[in-house]
């Protein structure tokens, strides 16, 4: 397994890592198997979140008695410093462990969510306090706008970014590795294989690692899956001509009619949170999660039934989605 550095924090991660959402399908025994073999096939980044839902525990069961071996990411929702400090608290307690080696804030998407965090009783004061009593070892953030991301680098605090990236979501990229790399900031990737649609997990593992990237973390609930995925991080990265043609060919055949998450649709007349049910879509088509993305998506405030069929979204959408067709498909799985 290759190891780089996870910008200025310093720490040694497998560039491919462990994403944590997929987990929450299979048993805890299974998930016991599948983390072990992850940390025996020098994979020692692993990924969740609060809102994973036992995510946390599953993986803390494993890392908790193996502890030397990996490094532990999370991140919470939490944007005041009160709600923050319960999350880091919970997580410890969830998965068992004395420390968090990065703690994130989770999917900042506008001005008035950072300026929130910022204030003085925000998330990131909780987070500096937790970093001082040896609770959380380095701060970082995750999200999907990549423009937007750029911009929250300018905080010093911030060692580490995380955000979707892969063969077939490239928009904005290049300027936030750019961003990144000029602040020293540790790169992780989220989505590797798009939500799932990338089949060939090599390649698409390998196409991403030959950016200045620092770990790519694709999900994973199985042992073969581990194994694959481990292997991508071992071998040669550079694709061969025959590879990307391969690639290419793949990415081809998915076409363009998904959402990228650039939330250009929003804000919706009717307040569709159409992003977030595209996503929850992808939960319930791509990784076999349709109880919970169905129940996330009744807890949604509204639902797609509310749309008016105006079209504003359609002609906002960069990528020229059929968004009103896509929200009733999505709808008919969710319902």
């Amino acid at each position: 397994m290759r190891y780089r550095t996870l910008g200025k924090t310093g720490l040694k991660v497998s560039v491919v890592g462990f994403g944590g959402i997929p987990i929450q399908r299979v048993s805890a025994g299974e998930a016991a198997a599948i983390v072990n073999k992850a940390l025996d096939l020098g994979i020692n980044f692993f990924d969740t979140a609060r809102g994973y839902n036992d995510s946390e525990e599953k993986l803390g069961a494993v890392i908790k008695l193996r502890r030397g071996e990996a490094v532990v990411a999370t991140k919470s929702m939490a944007r005041t410093r009160e709600a923050m400090a319960a999350d880091i608290n919970k997580s410890l307690e969830t998965m068992g462990l004395e420390y968090i080696d990065l703690y994130q804030l989770h999917n900042v998407k506008s001005k008035k969510e950072m300026d929130r965090i910022l204030s003085p009783d925000g998330a990131l004061a909780a987070l500096l306090e937790a970093k001082k009593e040896g609770l959380v070892g380095h701060i970082g953030i995750t999200g999907h706008l990549k423009d937007f991301l750029a911009e929250t680098l300018q905080v010093e605090e911030i060692e580490t970014v995380q955000f979707p990236f892969n063969a077939v979501e490239t928009m904005g990229v290049p300027a936030l590795l750019e961003r990144a790399a000029e602040k020293g900031t540790g790169v992780i990737v989220m989505k590797p294989l798009a939500g799932g649609a990338l089949r060939n997990s090599s390649l698409a593992l390998r196409y991403i690692l030959d950016h200045t990237v620092t770990t790519v973390i694709p999900g994973m609930d199985s042992l073969k899956q581990v194994g694959e995925n481990a292997g991508a991080g071992s071998g040669p990265l550079a694709l061969t001509t025959d590879e990307k043609k391969t690639l290419d060919v793949e990415v081809n055949t998915l076409g363009g009619e998904f959402c990228r998450r650039c939330e250009y649709c929003k804000p919706c007349s009717e307040r569709i949170d159409i992003p977030t049910v595209f996503l929850l879509d992808g939960y319930y088509t791509r990784y076999n999660l349709q109880d919970w993305a169905r129940d996330r998506y009744q807890g949604l405030k509204t639902k797609v039934d509310a749309c008016n069929d105006c079209g504003e979204c359609e002609a906002k959408c960069p990528y020229d989605l059929p968004i009103r067709r896509m929200l009733a498909e999505a709808a008919s799985r969710l319902s």
